[in-house]
């Protein structure tokens, strides 16, 4: 074998479930470099692969052998290992035994804490194949797996049985057991088109090999833009464009490892039911990708991907549209069905479906909704009965027959039936936008009445499952507790409305069964949504610092937050602004700890030095000229304005003592001082912006 050779580790699997697929290959990836370089086998990078069937990596140029590294030991401080006549101590002899050899034999190491006996030593590396097995071991032992699973009579765990091992380094086989399975030098070929074991001689053969004969395209990366070529050809060749969703790319991706795309077409009157309906059952429940025409309505098509060349397609397309008619009929006859009743009507039958144990029906979530909601709308002034009207048909749609087989549609079907009962847009289009954003990066509700119901839900839940003491704990957070702050922080912000955050969240607290005894949970709710502003600001490039120094000021209305965070970013760039952080800095340190009660305000009768009296005149000229700014929020030119601080504040430092001995004229420049931060303080704690 060379010195070097390339690395190749496939587990091959039963069908792994698709939506972790790539989760758990970059890990594998991940997860075998780390352990090879703690193992002191360098490398030169390496590739993941992975299809329904195996986890694969390539790591190139895997030296074969461990260097040798030199092992120091450290013994007693020299100061211990020999006594004042140079003999060695206990301590030195018994680590010399240790050690196997004599005092004599031992070295001295330096290290920043002293002097030490120490023996030093050569370990020789080990062979590379040697140590390979159990690091493929560790690294799968430590894959994320949520549950795993045992077959056969064996221990072995593992997401799904585990039928072969290929292990290569160059074109040797590293001889293992790995999750009860003898490594070999083969894989094997596609289930179909090639059910058999394909030799690989070494590792640069492995992805030719694999695509022929094998009829298998192991690069997640490749095979995903294959499908997206295939699809978006057929889908131009049925006269439209395919709607492609990068989810359900990504799970079709994870589920063939030869993608064939086949065209398929159902009959035109299905288009009578909502385009949402249909694409939710094509696209959610049968893995196809919609097609739709020049102006984005649905075609009477989709296009599925099969795992296999067929000889005869027409077979597979005839098979999938038998599939998918049952599920469109369904869909008619809920539509036709769910029509016949009002949204209104069935909002009795909430008070039968419960939320949550401890915190009641739907129709009790709807009431503290609508009660919250309404004090949205007085504050930001909308629509009160609209808002009402709204909250109380923002959950009828859960008892409709299309949204028990469609969950996905909740909000969706409310807005099409509110509409059919002669609802005005506005409270229609709420229904649907109480939902919004949905995920990361989806569109806000855009109508105020939306705006309101959607606020008002998320705050509802947040209250209460904090309430009953289950907020999120690690990695879960079952209620979705921080997609509700974290849209809620949004659609204030980035819609602009002005609420009062803390305000609301106890309003939602006070509304729940026991809301007069939560008097933790508000306080709670709101340093939890400040945790997740935290991230929103750093997703969008704001410093850590800009925001810990706005949050030191607890503002309650995210809105003011966000335009303080602004103002200090736009501070920040200034040149006199690292030189005022740092006195803020100081002055408050100056302040905390000074003994004696500071005045409320400094007497100009006491202001001695040329220094104290000109910065007291900026300090009162500047005061004069941002405080209408402040009124009107205008942070970012008040805090530009209240910069020419810098040359006065800097002179004060320079020429003026303090701390001063006559307790008079000290209070009286710790009063100036004071002022001089409230100045700054009305905006952030600038103090704790790093230079």
């Amino acid at each position: 074998m060379s010195k070097s050779s390339d690395l190749l580790v496939e587990i091959g699997t039963e069908e792994l479930p698709p939506t972790a697929l790539r989760r758990l290959c970059t890990a594998f990836e991940e997860s075998l470099g780390r352990l090879l370089k703690e193992n002191h086998l360098a490398h030169a990078g390496s590739n993941g692969y992975a299809t329904p069937r195996r986890l694969a990596v390539i790591i190139r140029d895997v030296p074969a052998n461990q260097p040798d590294r030199e092992v120091v030991r450290r013994g007693p401080a020299m100061t211990a290992a020999f006594d004042e006549d140079g003999n060695p101590t206990k301590p030195a002899e018994g680590f010399a035994r240790s050690c196997g050899v004599s005092v004599a034999e031992l070295d001295q190491l330096e290290t920043d804490k002293g002097s030490f006996l120490a023996r030093r030593s050569v370990a020789a590396g080990q062979p590379a194949v040697e140590i390979i097995p159990e690091i493929v071991k560790r690294a799968l032992k430590g894959l994320p797996v949520p549950r795993r699973m045992r077959w056969g009579g064996g221990d072995a765990e593992f997401v799904r049985p585990v039928h072969w091992v290929l292990l290569l380094l160059g074109d040797q086989v590293v001889d293992a057991d790995i999750l009860g399975v003898s490594s070999g030098g083969t894989t094997r070929g596609h289930r179909f088109h090639c059910n058999e074991a394909l030799k690989i001689r070494d590792p640069s053969e492995y992805i030719k090999t694999l695509e022929k004969p094998g009829h298998v395209l192991a690069d997640m990366d490749r095979r995903r833009e294959t499908i997206r070529t295939q699809v978006t050809e057929a889908g131009a060749a049925l006269g439209g464009t395919t709607r492609i969703d990068a989810d359900l790319l990504d799970e079709v991706t994870a589920l063939v490892e030869w993608p064939v795309a086949i065209t398929g077409a159902f009959d035109e009157h299905f288009l009578e039911v909502p385009a949402e309906v249909l694409v939710s059952s094509m696209q959610d429940h049968q893995k196809f990708f919609p097609v739709v025409d020049s102006n984005g309505a649905l075609l009477p098509h989709f296009i599925t991907v099969a795992n296999i060349a067929s000889s005869d397609p027409q077979q597979v397309q005839a098979g999938n549209e038998r599939v998918i008619r049952p599920r469109l009929e369904d869909a008619v006859f809920f539509w036709n069905q769910d029509r016949k009743v009002s949204l209104e009507s069935r909002a009795e039958k909430l008070a039968g479906v419960i939320f949550q144990q401890q915190l009641g029906s739907l129709a009790d979530k709807q009431q503290r909704i609508a009660r919250i909601a309404t004090g949205i709308a007085e504050a930001a002034g909308f629509d009160t009965k609209q808002v009402q009207r709204a909250a109380a048909l923002c959950k009828c749609d859960l008892l409709t027959s299309m949204v028990y087989e469609f969950p996905e549609l909740q909000g969706i079907m409310g807005r099409y039936y509110a509409r059919h009962d002669g609802e005005p847009i506005e409270i229609a289009a709420a229904l649907d936008e109480q939902y919004q954003p949905r995920y990361a990066g989806d569109d806000l509700p855009s109508t105020a009445t939306g705006q309101a119901i959607a606020i008002a839900d998320r705050l509802d839940t947040l209250a209460g499952i904090f309430a009953i003491g289950k907020p999120p704990t690690g990695d879960k957070d079952p209620f979705g507790l921080r997609r509700a702050a974290l849209g809620t922080l949004r659609i204030m912000i980035e819609r602009r409305l002005d609420l009062d955050l803390r305000m609301l969240i106890d309003t939602a607290v006070q509304g729940l069964p026991d809301g007069p005894g939560n008097e933790t949970v508000t306080n709670d709710v709101f340093a939890f949504m400040m945790d997740r502003l935290r991230g929103y600001y750093l997703d969008i490039d704001y410093d850590i610092d800009v925001f810990e120094a706005v949050l030191a000021r607890q503002p309650d209305r995210p809105l003011d937050f966000d335009q303080r965070m602004a103002a200090v970013k736009a501070f920040r760039n200034l040149p006199e602004s690292a030189s005022l952080a740092a006195t803020n800095k100081r002055i408050g340190n100056i302040l905390r700890k000074a003994n004696s009660k500071i005045p409320s305000g400094y007497a100009s009768d006491l202001l001695k030095e040329t220094a104290e009296q000109a910065l007291a005149s900026a300090v009162s000229d500047l005061d004069t000229a941002v405080s209408p700014m402040f009124k009107k929020r205008d942070y970012t030119n008040a805090l530009c304005k209240l910069a020419a601080l810098q040359a006065p504040v800097d002179r004060f430092f320079d020429d003026v003592m303090v701390m001063d001995e006559d307790a008079a004229l000290r209070d009286n420049r710790l009063a100036l001082l004071s002022s001089l931060s409230k100045l700054f303080l009305q905006v952030a704690d600038i103090s704790r912006l790093q230079n």
